[in-house]
């Protein structure tokens, strides 16, 4: 995912239609893009071949179902990604990428192994002093964030591996803000995602369930603790793994952004409607750490966007969402996401909406 110092956008102009593409071809895209056709069955891109540095994916869906499109480098790492791309929609995605050998991934239907294409950089990109600064202060405040979760889910296991199901519930969720607040760049530590915090709709056919939400559910919908001892020693020995990669982490000014939008999208249409907490409802904890990484996103950022207009707009959204929450704040953190009304939560979507539109246009406006 994301963006890139001062290359180019794209070497190549392309418009009309691709031939020979199928069902999977995409038909147009406003300036220079590489077009990425997502189809059913095919996943086209335009040019088997770029130059290092910034470029956008103009993408869109010209299959019967819902989509999402991911690059993935040569160690199988999700350089940037779309999803919840509806039949017939398009979507612009700004990369920053290195030489090397990538793959474009389309999954329609958004399960299965999906339909790859080859895709090869060459050359080097310039290197931009303000967007390297940029990184290097996203990447120090990610390795803050994960130097404070290793203890904290040392403290949940320790509560857990004693048997103490009211200890362990009440550090659950604070055991869980550092990672919910780093989740814009989450995709960038490769399979320590899934395994730290997949949700058991989540999970493929055959996929062991480790993490936070397999201790949750035995925590509030069984009132256990039993047979959780090795889930916790996991989660203890994938958050200090994440850790030790952050240095490694192929952060992008890009990636920041995408990730930023990515994870808003996913407050909008997922968390607010409970399903990230399904047991322990403490899902505006989520939300609140959500914001507080997007908003991070924004301010090391803020430097390189030459729009005052779209920063006063992500400004005031920023604002909107912590309006939204302030009324289920307590002393101790957040209601319970269950007493939160349909009324509610229609207005905390609202705000998240209102929020990733402005984030879709953070990652272009940084590497212009």
């Amino acid at each position: 995912m994301r963006r890139t110092a001062c290359a180019a956008l794209l070497t190549l102009t392309l418009a009309g239609t691709l031939a020979g593409c199928g069902d999977g071809a995409a038909t147009a895209a406003s300036g220079d893009a590489v077009l990425v056709g997502a189809g059913d069955t095919s996943c086209t891109v335009s040019t088997a071949e770029l130059p290092a540095g910034s470029h956008v994916f103009h993408i869109e869906n010209t299959g019967s179902q819902v989509t999402e499109v991911y690059l993935y480098d040569d160690g199988n790492r999700i350089v940037a990604e779309k999803e919840d791309i509806g039949p017939g929609l398009s979507y612009e995605l700004t990369a920053q990428i290195s030489a090397g050998s990538y793959e474009v991934l389309c999954r329609p239907g958004m399960t299965g192994d999906g339909v790859r294409t080859r895709l090869t950089v060459t050359g080097a990109a310039g290197v931009d002093p303000a967007q390297a600064r940029a990184v290097s202060q996203y990447r120090a405040f990610v390795q803050e964030q994960a130097d404070a979760l290793v203890p904290l889910v040392q403290g949940l296991a320790a509560a857990v591996t004693a048997g103490d199901v009211a200890r362990a519930k009440a550090l659950y969720a604070p055991s869980r803000v550092p990672w919910e607040t780093i989740e814009p760049v989450a995709e960038s530590f490769g399979d320590l995602d899934p395994a730290i915090d997949a949700r058991e709709a989540d999970l493929e056919p055959g996929q062991a369930w480790t993490g936070w939400h397999r201790i949750e559910k035995s925590l509030w919908a069984e009132g256990s603790t039993a047979g959780l001892a090795p889930v916790a020693a996991q989660l203890v020995k994938d958050v200090t793994e994440l850790r030790e990669r952050i240095g490694t982490a192929g952060l992008t000014v890009a990636s920041i952004g995408n990730g930023a939008k990515e994870l808003l999208d996913e407050v909008a249409t997922g968390k607010i409607t409970g399903e990230e907490e399904a047991f322990s409802h403490t899902d505006l904890v989520d939300v609140e750490a959500n914001v507080a990484g997007a908003q991070k996103a924004l301010d090391v950022l803020r430097p390189l966007v030459q729009d005052p207009g779209l920063l006063a707009q992500l400004d005031a959204a920023f604002a909107g969402v912590d309006t939204a929450l302030r009324p289920y704040r307590t002393p101790t953190g957040y209601v319970s996401y269950e007493t939160v009304d349909a009324g509610g939560r229609r207005e905390l979507a609202r705000v998240a909406d209102a929020l990733g539109e402005p984030l879709s246009r953070l990652s272009a406006a940084a590497t212009a």
